[in-house]
């Protein structure tokens, strides 16, 4: 095997370096796409997703593909690099955002925060804010939030489920009006049809998704997507078998969940914890 260039953290360009090992490593293997799905388990048009740079995939896979081609850690390495590269975040996101669009269905787990299809205005300010979002760039992100809103508006607009832990709904705004007001926003939309809202209570026992926000996103196609979310990072998932994970993972959430009836009710008596503002 030729000799290969140094990998350190000073890479350039972290994703193109890992898409150049992975085509050159299988033409050294002399295999086709469909041999290396079939030796390693996993559909072999993730391997082709991966060649051509539409995904990165997961550190799972790259482990995988170091034992497969006898490169140790190298492949993984690489993964890590391209993981960590604010490019690579910003292709996912894109990606992502293009798949909700045609989405024909949606379901989503909350940790910590209201989705972005759900949030107002005000809510969307302050998180960015937090974030260390400002100027004009601030401004830019409220107004694309509060226009992936109407995804979910109108005659045609998708079904939505989302369960929010319950710290999401105990972690106010400092400003109680602009508090009360997402959370009336809350009630009303799941007043629509189209939109369920359950509430996973304080002292549900542990479970897969702990620390992990996750959409799903089913295609039209029939395939079905995910997008996991932190504060610092966000991963599209389109690998079946690490779909399927989260899938189960999303089931045994929804099954520890309130009801959507007692979740409304749940959502009505945060409301009446929200301090009224004083008379003038």
């Amino acid at each position: 095997m030729p000799p290969r260039r140094a990998v350190t953290g000073r890479s350039q360009e972290p994703r193109q370096r890992f898409i150049e090992e992975l085509r050159l490593l299988r033409a050294q293997k002399g295999v086709s796409l469909r041999q290396l799905g079939e030796a390693l388990g996993w559909d072999w048009s993730l391997f082709g997703k991966m060649e051509s740079g539409q995904t990165i995939g997961s550190p799972e896979v790259a482990q995988a593909l170091d034992q497969y081609y006898g490169t140790k850690d190298l492949l993984l390495t690489l993964w890590e690099l391209a993981a960590g590269d604010p490019k690579q975040f910003k292709e996912r996101y894109r990606r992502y955002m293009a798949l909700e669009a045609e989405a024909v269905s949606l379901w989503h787990f909350g940790v910590s925060t209201v989705h972005g299809l759900m949030q107002t205005d005000e809510y969307a300010h302050a998180l960015l804010v937090v974030g260390g979002i400002k100027g004009d760039e601030l401004t830019r992100q409220v107004q694309a939030r509060a226009g992936r809103r109407e995804l979910l508006v109108g005659e045609d607009a998708p079904p939505f489920r989302t369960i929010l832990s319950e710290a999401v709904l105990r972690t106010a705004l400092e400003d109680p009006a602009q508090w009360r007001k997402q959370l009336e926003s809350l009630n009303k939309a799941a007043e629509r049809p189209n939109i369920t809202l359950q509430v996973l209570p304080h002292g549900s026992r542990l479970h897969g998704l702990v620390s992990t926000d996750v959409m799903f996103l089913r295609l039209p196609d029939g395939r079905t997507a995910a997008y996991t979310e932190n504060a610092h990072h966000g991963e599209l998932i389109e690998e079946i078998a690490s779909v399927e994970r989260l899938q189960h993972a999303y089931d045994a959430v929804r099954d520890l969940a309130l009801s959507p009836v007692e979740s409304r009710k749940f959502v009505m008596r945060m409301l009446e914890e929200v301090p009224c503002e004083p008379s003038t």
